[in-house]
């Protein structure tokens, strides 16, 4: 069993720790657990409330952790805007995207008004944007959630994730989502499967990527 990738994420975990309050948080936790165990022979009282603040700290942490990871599956599409995770809707009209010659599909999107180009790319988890993008549409990094950390043709990049008011393309808009800072990109930017699962189909029919949401509406604007 090659254990190389989990000790390869852990200290990529360990070397980001300053950087994820969800860590430093756990990790104060911990401390507090502890502690309570040491003084709690002598200082009974006090010795479990730390130890209560401890557990309800932890389990704080696990379910902000579980909310993170479930925006990535459109069955559990939670809201919660006071700590930063809006809904994420994908609604329009159906889109057709042909192949370009290098056999990919490429699209022109507006990303929160600036418009760039994205590769569709059913084999990523989550939308990407690169550095020069984000800057250019105003993305921000989100605080305090665990470090992401991406495989690029390039290697192993840690990643910030981010979110997206609205990412426009064809007849159809996305609002909401979930995506992630990539430097390791380059100037390329990737359409994942965190939007692709939120479509009611996907399917390619004589050269062309069909995209058709689950709530049709009128169209957005003209198709590229």
């Amino acid at each position: 069993m090659d254990l190389s990738p989990v000790f390869d994420q852990l200290g990529h975990s360990i070397s980001q720790f300053s950087q994820s309050g969800l860590l430093m948080l756990a990790v104060g936790a911990m401390v507090l657990g502890v502690l309570g165990s040491i003084v709690i022979s002598r200082l009974p009282a006090l010795g479990r409330t730390l130890r209560y603040a401890s557990t309800l700290t932890l389990i704080g942490v696990l379910l902000l952790v579980v909310l993170q990871l479930s925006r990535f599956d459109p069955r559990f599409s939670m809201a919660i805007p006071q700590i930063g995770y809006p809904e994420q809707v994908v609604e329009g009209g159906e889109t057709r995207v042909p192949m370009a010659a290098d056999g990919h599909f490429w699209l022109e999107a507006d990303v929160n008004g600036h418009r760039t180009l994205f590769m569709v790319d059913t084999g990523a988890t989550l939308t990407a944007v690169s550095d020069r993008t984000a800057a250019l549409a105003g993305l921000e990094a989100r605080q305090g959630g665990l470090p992401i950390r991406l495989q690029t043709a390039n290697g192993a990049v840690s990643a910030d994730m981010t979110n997206i008011d609205e990412l426009r393309f064809g007849n159809v808009a996305a609002r909401g989502l979930d995506a992630v800072i990539a430097p390791g990109l380059g100037e390329t930017n990737v359409i994942g499967m965190n939007l692709l699962s939120r479509l009611a189909e996907v399917r390619i029919e004589a050269g062309e990527l069909i995209l058709v949401p689950n709530h049709p509406q009128e169209p957005l604007q003209p198709a590229y």
